[in-house]
This record gives C-alpha cells, structure tokens and sequence, in this order.
C-alpha cells in the first residue's frame, strides 16, 4: 500500500509543479518501483506493453486526419453546410460552431483539435456579430467535448485497450450520448441567444442548402464513410482511422486543392508531435497502474468506496463525483488508464456492464475538459477569444448541466449505452 500512496502522493505535486503530466507520472512510477525494491527494466516492459496494442494504432491515424481536414479546407466546407442548415436561427453562428464541431468530432475523435480547428474561426467571427467574449469561448470549448465523445472517440480507444474490450462497441455505446448531449447544446444555445439577442441569420433557402450540400459534399461523406464502415463491419476502428488520413489527404489535396508539399510537411510534424505525446503518456501510464495494482490500490480503494454504502444509485453517484474530481485535476485519458482498474470492479458490482461503464467515464471526464483548473478546452478557447478565464468558466454553466443531465441518464438509463449495439449485433 505505501509505494500505491507515494505514488499518487508524487504523482499529483508534480502536477501541481506544472511538470508534464506523462514525466509525472513517470517520475512517481520510478519511485515506486525504488521503494518497492523492483527491477527498472519493469519501466520498458510496461511502457512497450502499454503501447503493443493493434487498436492503439488509431490514435496518431486520427491526429493526422484531423490536421489534415484543417489544412485541406474540409472543415470550411463542414461550417459552410452547416451555416446554410442553421444560420436563420437566432443565434446562429453559437449553433453553426456546435454542429461543426459535432462533425469534425465524429472524425478527429479529439476535444482540444476540434476546439484550435472549429473555435479558431468561429469565436472571432462570432465576436464581431456582438457576441460577448465569454459567451463565443464557451459555445466553442464546451462544443469540442463532443470530439472525445462522439465517435470515433481517442478516449474510448484507450479505455478498450485497458480492458481489452471491443472499441467498436464502445464507440456504438456511445452515440446516443454524443448526440444527445449536442442537441442540449444546440437547443441551449438558441435560447441564450433569444435572451442576449443575438443577431438572427439570412432566412433558410433551400437553393443554398442544396448549393452547399453539392460543394460540401466530400467533407460530409467523411464521417459517414468512417462510422458506416466501422458499424457496419466493413472495417476495425484502427482501420477506419488509416482510411480517414487516405481520405482526407486525398480530398484536400485533389478535390479541394488546398494540400501541397509545404504544407503537409508541417501537418505531418505537427501531428508526429502530438502523436508521440499522447502514445507516451499511455505507455506512462501503463507503469503506474502496475504498481497500483501491486501495492492493492484497487482493491483498497474499491473496499472504502463500498464500505459507505451498499445502495447501488448512492454508489454510482459516488463514482460520478470521484470522476468529476478526478477530470478537475488530471488528463482524460491517464484517468481512464489509473481509475479504470480501481472503479471498473465496483460499477460492475452495481450491476453496471464494462460497456456502459466506459461510455459513462468518457462522459464524465469530458465534462472535465471544461472544468477548472486543468480544463484545457476552456482554456483554449479562452485563449483563442482573449477574454477573462473566470468569466469563461460562468459561460460554461449553462452547458455543463446539459452534460450533467447526460451524465446521469448514461449512468442510470443502461439502454442509452447498450441498446444500439445489441441491435446492430442482433441481439
């Protein structure tokens, strides 16, 4: 139990320190291996073993294709569409940013790529039309918590790896949240919008509708062809991110012709980058798990939490209030890779499947991309509208309940999570 708590004890001050979270928890891991008395060649095997996963893959094919749908113009086009859809609504460059970021969500499968790709052009555009600065950076970083959410979902995909369940399903799993929680923010949106009175849009036409779908038309084949092949069993989520890349390279270069040489170098260092960050921090992570599950975290904690209560409805409200803190402090998908041992056993004792429990975190952490003080979606588009963080984090409210409300039917609704699956299944 002691090198569990030197751990998570080193673990967080070197947060607080503001040292990077994956050398962090290497750090506290290398400790713990120390005071323990194991081998150091513990380190390598863990971290490779972490990494040794076919659906692991997916993650730095997803980077890339959300680059390259930035560079190769695709998300114009999606925001073109979805501008004629909704811009006659008040409101309806807040609503245009949702629906976008939805989109995008349902190829990049990252919250902090769609707010920099989304948000970089919609929060000046909506600060021009009189939005108040707080108001655009809320509408954009809340928004891009769909990307982790809605499928394909880089969160998912480590937490399958974790437990070594299908990714495919989780992603099922999870559509019905992802696509609840973006229409509570659409319909949110509107209203705020009514009670500020923000500018109202052109009136619908349907001859730019049918214009811009026409020139749009290959940005918004791109979820349909990645999703459709995955739940239709065409192809595996891992390959289903390598045609996405193939895909969006081929339209931003041929079909849009905004893709060169130049700048594909760029995208391709750019994502190598952030790639090799995401993949490191996992495979950091992968170390301190072990020596949790060693030193009998897990089992300690799990023992804590049940020895409170033995309702099953006050049990998963305390997991959710566990998570909600947990995303406050720490990155998505390191909580997954720590917590996901240490929480799994007791939601399954609260008749909860892995299914549903994965889809319920990923929500939950999430939420916590928009939640101080990490919050790093709020803090991007923060950044991004130059205005006051705490005015901000106010903004966020309104959204956050849509995602609490979310939250709660995932958690206590089983069908939201499992119904589609068993459908497409046949089961």
């Amino acid at each position: 139990m002691g090198i569990g708590i030197l751990l998570l004890v080193v673990l967080i001050v070197l947060v607080m320190l503001g040292v990077p979270v994956a050398f962090a928890i290497g750090i506290a891991s290398i400790g713990s291996i120390l005071m323990g008395n194991y081998q150091l060649i513990i380190l390598p095997q863990k971290i490779f073993a972490g990494l040794d996963s076919f659906p692991m893959l997916a993650i730095p094919f997803f980077v890339l294709a959300g680059n390259l749908m930035t560079a190769g113009g695709i998300n114009d086009r999606i925001m073109r569409f979805a501008s004629a859809v909704a811009g006659w609504l008040r409101g309806s460059l807040g609503i245009i940013t949702v629906i976008s970021s939805a989109i995008f969500a349902a190829i990049s499968g990252s919250g902090t790529a769609t707010v920099t790709a989304i948000g970089g052009i919609t929060i000046p555009a909506m600060k021009k039309e009189g939005y108040p600065a707080d108001f655009a950076a809320a509408i954009a970083s809340c928004s891009s918590i769909l990307g982790p959410l809605i499928p394909p979902s880089i969160i998912l995909i480590v937490y399958g790896n974790a437990v070594q369940y299908s990714v495919k399903d989780l992603f099922m799993g999870a559509v019905f949240p992802g696509l609840m929680m973006a229409g509570g923010f659409v319909i949110y949106t509107y209203f705020k919008a009514r009670k500020l009175n923000l500018p109202v849009g052109d009136k619908l036409d349907v001859h730019v509708v049918a214009r811009e779908t026409k020139n749009s038309i290959w940005a918004l084949l791109m979820p349909i062809i990645i999703l459709g092949g995955i739940f239709g069993g065409i192809f595996t989520p891992t390959e289903a991110a390598a045609v996405s890349v193939v895909y969006a390279l081929l339209i931003g270069a041929v079909a849009y012709r905004n893709i060169n040489f130049k700048n594909l170098e760029q995208v391709l260092v750019d994502s190598c980058i952030t790639s090799a960050i995401m993949l490191f921090l996992v495979g950091c992570s992968k170390i301190s798990s072990w020596a949790l599950a060693v030193a009998k975290v897990p089992a300690a904690i799990s023992e804590a939490i049940l020895s409170v209560t033995s309702n099953p409805t006050v049990l998963l409200l305390i997991l959710n209030v566990f998570l909600i803190i947990v995303g406050m402090f720490m990155e998505a998908n390191v909580a997954v890779v720590i917590f996901t041992p240490i929480l799994l056993p007791i939601a399954q004792a609260c008749g909860m499947s892995v299914l549903q429990f994965g889809v319920m975190m990923c929500t939950n952490l999430c939420i916590g991309l928009i939640t101080p003080p990490v919050g790093l979606c709020a803090m991007l588009g923060n950044s991004i509208a130059e205005t006051k963080l705490e005015k901000t984090l106010k903004s966020c409210g309104g959204f956050m309940v849509v995602g609490l409300v979310t939250l709660l039917l995932t958690t206590y609704f089983a069908p939201m999570t499992e119904w589609l699956p068993n459908v497409l299944k046949g089961g």
